[in-house]
């Protein structure tokens, strides 16, 4: 189970598609003097690389004395000079070949980049590991890979050093040798003001804004600052650019920019092996030296560097602080009245480092000032800040930098956008109004707000301490336990903060629930104690792997310790925004909500003077929130559910959804979906801002929901669930029957029920006659599967012969009569089924594949060699 990391892989067939984006950056021109020439090229990957291709003209190694003159030093961790204009390391041979992190993030950028995630100063723009090397009168910036790896000690380190030889990104000729000679001078004038991928704009802005190179004339390194372990580079960066988001006139895009090389561990933080039961971020290597018979795949989580204070004390079960906090910084640019909550979010984490033996391992704090500490800076690779966007991105995001050895975190700068107050006042009103009468205003109360900001400030400070989305936890609580004062006063909504379990949808009007928000739960401090708990001794990370193998196991099938992934569709446990171990059950509590939300929206929100908008937002937002309520549903007809396990558990890793809930889940959307809900149509606020559309609104919303519901990958593991369970199997003729019970229900049809037949119609027509395969660049049907796309050869499969069995039923079923409007509606259902069955399609040249007439269907006639185009 450790040795492949099954976390997120939909995130790696993402990657796959970002990289083939990438392409090249434009040459970088320099005069004959420099002495480093960049070049960047585009691999055969996709992604950008750099290289020297030649030098300028030597100048030949000076005495330091000449060179440096009475320029001061400012000393760190390498000596740095500024020298007419010019920018000099002085490279000591002791970090020579040391591993140094290097990260590159914006301080400022243009206003209007629509890039999102890379668009505000603090955000990273890349990072890299960098190593010094010395030959001869060079030096040079090699670019280790840590994608394959063998102990030293093992008989494959040498065969693996061969075939893994650095890359090298720069090299320089040496200026002077030092004083005692312990040391070179190298010029990285060029370096920082040149246009390297690693450390200057990326290629999907580039891109975006139609950038032809760097303009040297407007570009300048601003400062350099040498630190005891870390240089701050800053520049500005002026591109040339046809496409500038605010001004064409320029002709150019300006950034500022801060990199951060910062000296890696001299001895590595000693790597914890992933465990697909326990949720963490984490990285693969294929390892050569373990013994096996093969090449293994091994997985390290991601995590901070925490050791007790006193070991003694640590193992006699006390509470014992570490010897190096973890600290994070408010960014300067917060708005006050925020600071005191966003701290609050990043110190409700203790509780969990608590369940790893640690006290005061977590901290928040208000950034010092220029007076309090005049080197501090947000920027700086040593500090960890939640930075604070003045964006319109409902959103934030808490990303972690990690040393690629070891997954050991290293900093972290968290994302935080102004407009995410919007989308949590939206959703807490949407989810909460019918039973929390403090929300029932236009604009919440700042307190009412510091609990919402507290609450996300813990969730992304948890995906700074490794822990990704946990969208399986939620499960665990029983749907009536959240209607329960006493127990949702304890618990909250969900056993992980790293759900995405918002706020209790499930409580009814006289519960008496006022605690509606998720919380750090019980999975949350298990993770924790997983993931930091100190293991003394020179155990190995084998040995502790078997030690917590133990913990897990002794948890194994308790749902408040599930850990389910984020990226499958699978599961029906693993949802974002659901609640409770019961979607049907749940979702008609949050429906009834709506039902009493939606009358009062208009009065609840009421602001003099204004216009309609925030009544139209808010309705739009029940209509998501029951869009959510249905997908959820769904999710369990021809749902899977995943238990990863090892040999020595029993029991199926996967096994289907219960016959009884997959029926229960179409009952339900036969009764809040295909029956018409006309609770969405309230006229008189509809008559404030809708002109004309509330058919369409409510055909999307059914139509949605039975595309959802006939998706191939569905009916796919359907037919699997058949031919393994046979009569236990909900079976697609069932659903079929289910369906056409709901969809086709007796009585004269209405406008909404006669889009909806038409809707149902068309998805059994696209599911006959139109290819259903998935493209996804560099994904394998196994990775597909993984995501719950799974795959089917939709023509060959039972799919098409069962769909024209149930047009024959609906054709044979269909009334006549009535009156003009059914009469036509009945009329062009049947000749949509008539098309469905014998489509008129294209007809091509076998030879040439040409287009040479049309045909239909059914005929199979040749005409000059053509035949029906093919559909799949």
């Amino acid at each position: 189970m450790n040795k492949t990391l099954r976390v997120n892989t939909y995130l790696g067939v993402a990657a796959i598609a970002i990289a083939a984006m990438a392409s090249s950056c434009a040459t970088k021109k320099t005069t004959a003097d420099r002495t480093l020439t960049l070049k960047t090229t585009t691999t055969q990957g996709g992604s950008t690389a750099v290289a020297t291709i030649g030098a300028g003209k030597k100048e030949g190694i000076k005495k330091f004395s000449d060179l440096v003159g009475k320029t001061k030093a400012d000393t760190g961790l390498f000596n740095t000079y500024k020298i007419d204009g010019k920018y000099y390391f002085e490279i000591p041979d002791s970090l020579i070949s040391r591993e140094m992190l290097v990260v590159t993030r914006f301080v400022k950028t243009p206003a209007g980049l629509k890039s999102f995630g890379q668009q505000y100063g603090g955000e990273e723009v890349n990072n890299q590991v960098w190593k010094w090397e010395r030959h001869d009168k060079q030096v040079f910036i090699r670019v280790p890979s840590y994608s394959v790896k063998a102990d030293s000690t093992s008989d494959m380190y040498q065969s693996v050093k061969n075939s893994n030889l650095d890359a090298i990104l720069a090299s320089f000729d040496v200026k002077a040798y030092n004083k005692d000679t312990t040391g070179v001078l190298v010029d990285v004038t060029d370096l920082y003001n040149g246009d390297l991928a690693a450390i200057g704009l990326p290629d999907n802005i580039k891109k975006m804004y139609k950038i032809t190179g760097l303009d040297n004339g407007r570009s300048y390194i601003d400062t350099v600052k040498s630190f005891p372990i870390n240089i701050e580079t800053r520049t500005l960066k002026t591109y040339r650019a046809s496409e500038s988001p605010t001004d064409n006139t320029n002709g150019a895009l300006t950034f500022e920019l801060n990199t951060s090389m910062l000296l890696l561990p001299k001895t590595p933080m000693k790597a914890r092996l992933n465990d697909d039961r326990v949720g963490y971020f984490g990285q693969q290597q294929t390892d050569y030296g373990t013994g096996a018979q093969k090449a293994e795949a091994t997985a390290y989580i991601h995590r901070w560097k925490l050791e007790p204070k006193d070991e003694a004390a640590y193992a006699r079960g006390e509470l014992v602080e570490p010897k190096k906090q973890i600290v994070y910084y408010i960014d300067p640019a917060t708005p006050k009245k925020w600071v005191p909550y966003l701290i609050a979010g990043i110190n409700d984490w203790n509780k969990a480092f608590e369940a790893a033996g640690f006290k005061n391992a977590i901290v928040g704090k208000e950034a010092p000032t220029a007076k309090q500490d005049p080197e501090f800076s947000t920027e700086d690779a040593r500090y960890s800040v939640v930075r604070y966007f003045a964006s319109d991105v409902q959103n934030a995001y808490g990303p972690h930098i990690s040393d690629p050895r070891t997954g050991e975190i290293l900093e972290s700068h968290v994302g935080w956008y102004h407009n995410v107050m919007m989308l949590l006042r939206n959703w807490f009103f949407i989810q909460t109004a019918a039973v929390n009468p403090h929300v029932r205003m236009a604009k919440f109360t700042d307190a009412q707000m510091g609990e919402l900001i507290r609450f996300v400030s813990s969730h992304e400070i948890g995906h700074t301490l490794g822990l990704p989305h946990n969208f399986g936890s939620s499960y665990a609580y029983p749907v009536d336990s959240l209607r329960s004062k006493s127990f949702t006063d304890k618990h909250g909504t969900a056993p992980s903060i790293m759900d995405y379990a918002r706020f209790n949808y499930i409580a009814q009007p006289g519960d008496g629930v006022t605690h509606l928000y998720p919380q750090i739960g019980e999975y949350d401090l298990w993770s924790v104690k997983w993931g930091y708990s100190y293991f003394p001794g020179k155990k190995t990370a084998q040995q502790e792997k078997e030690m917590l193998d133990v913990w897990t196991k002794e948890r194994a099938g308790n749902p408040l310790y599930y850990y389910g992934r984020q990226g499958t569709s699978i599961d029906p446990r693993l949802q974002n925004e659901d609640l409770g171990d019961n979607a049907m059950k749940a979702s008609t509590y949050g429906i009834a909500n709506l039902k009493r939300i939606l009358p009062n929206i208009e009065k609840w929100t009421f602001q003099k003077g204004e216009e309609y908008d925030d009544l139209v937002t808010l309705y739009n937002e029940v209509i998501g929130q029951y869009n959510r309520y249905i997908g959820h549903v769904t999710m369990n007809i021809g749902g899977m559910s995943e238990n990863f396990k090892t040999y020595d558990q029993k029991g199926a890793v996967y096994s289907f959804i219960g016959k009884n809930l997959q029926h229960d889940a179409v009952t339900f959307l036969n009764q809040q979906v295909f029956t018409t809900p006309k609770w969405l149509i309230n006229a008189d606020e509809l008559s404030k801002f809708d002109n004309g559309v509330v058919i369409s609104r409510i055909k999307a919303v059914q139509v949605n929901a039975v595309a959802n519901v006939l998706n191939a990958s569905r009916l796919a593991r359907m037919f699997d669930n058949q031919s393994k369970n046979g009569a236990k199997a909900y079976t697609v003729t069932e659903l079929f029957t289910d369906l056409r019970s709901g969809i086709f229900a007796s009585g004269v049809p209405d406008e909404f029920k006669r889009n909806l037949q038409r809707g149902y119609i068309d998805r059994l027509k696209s599911l006959l006659n139109e290819d259903a395969s998935f493209s996804f660049p560099g994904a394998t049907a196994a990775q597909l599967a993984n995501m719950g796309l799974t795959p089917i050869n939709i023509a060959l499969s039972d799919i098409r012969p069962m769909v024209r069995a149930e047009l024959a039923k609906i054709t044979t079923s269909l009334p006549k009569g009535g009156d003009a409007l059914t009469s036509a509606h009945y009329t062009d259902l049947r000749l949509r089924i008539k098309e469905a069955l014998y489509p008129t399609r294209p007809v091509v040249n076998i030879n040439s594949g040409s287009p040479v007439g049309r045909f239909t269907d059914g005929t199979m006639q040749q005409n000059n060699g053509c035949w029906p185009a093919t559909t799949f």
